[in-house]
């Protein structure tokens, strides 16, 4: 469990942040408060989140405890992963909303190759056998697109398959962690090869910056429904340091405290008090126990399957 002190990837994923100059805001963003009936929405999401750190024995017949306790009907037809070289993930239909819902299990300290798959923090282009299209300048955070290549050809057929069975047009991309950052891939990947006329929506938590400022752009070109929730001083989301040319798309939901979370719109920068880059401005004054929640009660990771 995440309980003492940030691991090793962190460390080395974000060295550079201490020493880093402030960097020049892009653009200044409008900050909203989220209604409690806009944060309240978010618990389906969460839940799926934190059912992705569930064993797939206990996905296949949806009894991985109170997470899927909450979310009753949900019909899972795809599990894979083994939690270590490749991260857990499931596929399903969700009849209460009529959408194919694809969830990622998100980085477990205690599997040393998750972890190492967080500290690889070089860079590359996106396979575009994967990702049709993606102008040459996109990059992305070099272990990310390996971990998510090792699952994507399966989980899109599956996606395909569901949306027909069921005359869908809906597809949910969730993840915390890791498999958030596998969910923004898989958003951007469904996006480019889904039908047009798919609605394609992704939702994460805690996730760190998957790549360059050329793939927030070209990110939020073609996925114009995303959010990424932050939990108050979590430090991961403010990692790869934007010194090294890692940005996050749009979509910005700051939980500040239980009951008060703000919109945080426009791009990633650190000229807004209540938004994460400046409330968490270096790694030294973020807490690693805000990763796993409570995420307006609903806390995420392995120990929480129950």
């Amino acid at each position: 469990m995440w309980v003492v002190k940030p691991p090793f990837s962190l460390l080395v994923a974000s060295a550079g942040v201490l020493a880093a100059p402030a960097r020049s805001p892009i653009s200044e963003r409008e900050v909203t408060p989220l209604s409690s009936s806009a944060l309240a929405g978010l618990a389906p999401f969460t839940q799926f989140a934190r059912a992705a750190y569930c064993d797939p024995s206990t996905i296949t017949n949806w009894q991985c405890g109170d997470a899927c306790n909450a979310l009753p009907g949900f019909q899972p037809t795809l599990t894979g992963g083994d939690g270590n070289a490749v991260q857990f993930f499931f596929v399903g239909f969700f009849p209460t909303t009529g959408s194919v819902v694809v969830a990622h299990e998100g980085t477990d300290p205690t599997e040393l190759l998750s972890d190492l798959t967080d500290a690889d923090i070089l860079k590359e282009g996106l396979d575009p056998t994967l990702f049709p299209g993606a102008p040459s300048g996109v990059l992305v955070h070099s272990g990310f697109a390996d971990e998510h290549k090792k699952s994507a050809t399966q989980i899109l057929t599956e996606v395909k398959r569901l949306l027909a069975l069921h005359s869908s047009t809906s597809v949910n991309l969730i993840g915390h962690s890791l498999g958030g950052a596998l969910a923004e891939l898989d958003s951007l990947f469904m996006k480019l090869n889904l039908p047009t006329g798919t609605s394609v929506k992704g939702v994460t938590y805690g996730t760190p910056r998957v790549g360059n400022q050329a793939f927030a752009t070209f990110f939020d070109s073609q996925v114009s429904d995303f959010t990424r929730v932050n939990n108050e001083h979590d430090l991961v989301p403010i990692v790869p340091g934007q010194f090294l040319d890692f940005e996050h798309p749009h979509g910005e939901i700051h939980i500040i405290s239980p009951g008060n979370a703000v919109f945080c719109s426009g791009d990633d920068d650190t000229s807004d008090a209540q938004c994460t880059d400046q409330s968490v401005p270096n790694i030294l004054e973020g807490d690693i126990l805000n990763h796993l929640g409570p995420y307006e009660g609903i806390s995420i990771g392995t120990i929480f399957c129950t």
